[in-house]
This record gives structure tokens, C-alpha cells and sequence, in this order.
């Protein structure tokens, strides 16, 4: 099972770069996090919604208030860290359903914030992608249901690439030289590189970490530019003729020139996962529990993937994306999540970083 990685606003700067950035705008109804009456009624027929703006498209939130009855609020925040603060003001009430970051999700449990779900009134969990469960912010699957992934992948154009490249260690190929362009995580790249070594990309081993260091600056000649911010124009423009791009990235640049080939690495995935949880005193959990059933059905869970552009986490629901590059190939079985580190291991992945960016320039 695929251990996933990457998430915004890691108290190690990780989450930022992949999932924070292909967060969309554009869903209607939204009510600021801020508003003092969120969660005030909590009847029978209302449900508070807690996650970032434009999550759902608004066809999905209709058709739920249609077919339960139920009045969605949907409260929006712009962190994680600001979810978990006014989650913890609340003690756990106040909100029905909060969807966010795994790694937050694990501050969430751990502080006592959720509830353990009743899986009997979530007939649709089965239709979750084993690829997804089992993670660290919730091993044994009990408080959350995943609500798609950001998995930041190589992409080529064949035209200009003279073999094919199947992994991570192919970016060392001295056919390569002056030919990449990288995105700028420091927790990622490194994790990539050891992904290449076959250790984990949470590796604590401070001497495991300086040998992927001296690894990693042997990839500096191949590598044209470094930098977080439309880096798939590179690949577009033909100033690179290799990129690893977020999910966002990966997407603009196919819908721009879909002969470009996008590689799953042998060596496994890193992403990040957002997932839904229920506050340990949601008002209304019963109507989260509905609310979790119903986003789980396969036709459902289509419209929130194609819409958001995030990975799908339904394993039933990818043969009905629009986007079909929404779904990971069934043949990709391994992956891992970035998760924090020791601060001795992070000094030693800082380090690496620093050193591969001069030996960049």
C-alpha cells in the first residue's frame, strides 16, 4: 500500500507546495470562517461544511440540499493551521464536516477534535482507493474518508527526449544535461532523490541524508531551472525538455500540448491527501455522515475531481472522469506522504537543499 507524502503548511514549509497549490475558487454559497453564528443551530436540517473556498462545484452541494434536504452553510478557511485553531476554540464543535490536509488531520486526532466514524451509515466507503487508506494521520481508517490527492510527476516532451524515461533515476541521465526544470520544495526534491535510492522520503538517518545530498548535486548539470511558479512554461516554451510539476502544472501543461508523456515513477509516488473528518462535537454528525456517503458515490465523486483537478481518491468514480489523467494507473502501487521530521534529519535536508542550489547556479 502506497505510503503518501507532501502536504500545506508542514510546520517544514512541505504541505505548502502540493496541495496548497491547486486549491480552486469559484464555489458559490461560501460563508466566511469567520462567521460568528457557524454552526449555531446545528439542527436536524442543517449541516456546517468547514474546508477552503471552492472545494465542491455547486451542482453537488445543490443536488445534496435536494435530495436530503438538508441546508449546507459552508464555512471557509484559509489554512490548516487556521481550521485547527478555531476547531480547537470550539472543542470540537461548532462545524459538522471538515475536510483538510493529512497532516493536520493528525494534529485534529490527536488533540481529541474528531470522531471516529460510523462506517455502517457510509455504505459508499467501499468505493475508496485502497491507495489511500492506511496513512499515518489515520492508520486504521477510522476518522477519515480521502477527498483527492496531489502527486507532483515528471513530465517530458518525447519530441526532445531521445529515451524514455520511467523513473526518478532517469533525471541523472547525462543525456539530460542543462534539460530539467524542478519545482522548488526542498522536503521533495530530496524525498525523490532517495525515492531513487530506494529509501523512504522521510528518511531520519542523518547519514543516509548527506548521501542523497552528494547524489542530489550530481543531478545540478542536468537541471535548467529551479522554481515553484508556472514552471511547466519551461516545458511549453521548449527551454526544458523535462519538468517535475505539481498536479496543477502537470494538467496546464497536457491541456497546452497533450503529446507531452507524464511518468508515474517506478520508484513510487510522493503526494498529499486531503480528507474529511467529523468534530468530535459536530452538532450534526448524522448529516456528515450523509454528506460523506454521499460525495463517496461514483458519479459524484467525478464532478468534485474533475472540478477541483485534484487526483481521484474513488476508485469507482475514475472511469467516469472527464479527466482521465485525474485517475493514478492501476499499475502504480507505492507512494509515500512527507511528513515531519526531527529537527536534526530537517538541518540535514536544509543543507542539501542549500548546496544543490548553489551547485545549480
Amino acid at each position: 500500500m502506497m505510503k503518501l507524502k507532501m502536504k500545506k503548511g508542514l510546520s517544514v514549509t512541505l504541505a505548502a507546495a502540493l496541495i496548497s497549490v491547486f486549491c480552486l475558487t469559484g464555489c458559490g454559497g461560501n460563508k466566511d470562517a469567520g462567521s460568528s453564528d457557524a454552526g449555531e443551530s446545528g439542527g436536524a436540517k442543517e449541516m456546517v461544511l468547514f474546508t477552503w473556498e471552492g472545494m465542491f462545484p455547486q451542482e453537488v452541494l445543490d443536488s445534496f440540499e435536494e435530495e436530503t434536504g438538508i441546508e449546507l452553510v459552508y464555512s471557509n478557511f484559509d489554512t490548516d493551521e487556521t481550521m485547527l485553531e478555531k476547531l480547537a476554540q470550539a472543542k470540537g464543535g461548532d462545524y459538522d464536516l471538515v475536510i483538510a490536509d493529512d497532516y493536520i488531520i493528525e494534529s485534529a486526532v490527536g488533540e481529541g477534535l474528531a470522531q471516529k466514524l460510523d462506517q455502517s451509515k457510509i455504505e459508499n466507503f467501499k468505493n475508496i482507493n485502497p491507495l489511500y487508506q492506511g496513512q499515518f494521520y489515520d492508520e486504521n481508517d477510522e476518522y477519515t474518508v480521502p477527498y483527492g490527492a496531489g502527486i507532483p510527476l515528471i513530465v517530458y516532451d518525447p519530441e526532445a527526449v531521445d529515451f524514455e524515461i520511467k523513473g526518478y533515476e532517469d533525471l541523472w541521465n547525462e543525456a539530460l544535461k542543462d534539460s530539467i526544470a524542478l519545482t522548488a520544495n526542498y522536503r521533495v526534491i530530496n524525498g525523490i532523490t532517495l525515492l531513487s535510492m530506494g529509501k523512504s522520503m522521510n528518511e531520519e538517518d542523518v547519514s543516509v541524508i548527506e548521501e542523497a545530498g552528494e547524489k542530489l548535486k550530481a543531478l545540478a548539470p542536468n537541471v535548467r531551472m529551479i522554481q515553484d511558479d508556472n514552471t511547466q512554461n519551461a516545458l511549453l516554451n521548449g527551454e526544458a525538455s523535462v519538468a517535475f510539476l505539481y498536479t496543477s502544472q502537470v494538467n496546464t501543461a497536457l491541456a497546452e500540448n497533450p503529446d507531452l508523456k507524464v511518468v508515474y515513477p517506478e520508484e513510487g509516488l510522493g503526494f498529499g491527501i486531503m480528507a474529511g473528518f467529523i468534530p468530535s462535537k459536530a452538532p450534526n454528525s448524522e448529516a456528515a455522515h450523509q454528506f460523506l456517503d454521499y460525495i463517496l458515490q461514483p458519479e459524484v465523486g467525478a464532478k468534485c475531481f474533475d472540478f477541483m483537478g485534484y487526483y481521484s481518491t474513488n476508485k469507482e468514480a475514475d472511469a467516469l472522469l472527464e479527466n482521465q489523467d485525474l485517475a493514478v494507473p492501476d499499475s502504480v502501487t507505492e507512494g509515500e506522504i512527507v511528513q515531519n521530521v526531527s529537527e536534526e534529519a530537517n538541518a540535514a535536508y536544509n543543507k542539501n537543499w542549500t548546496e544543490f542550489k548553489a551547485a545549480c547556479d
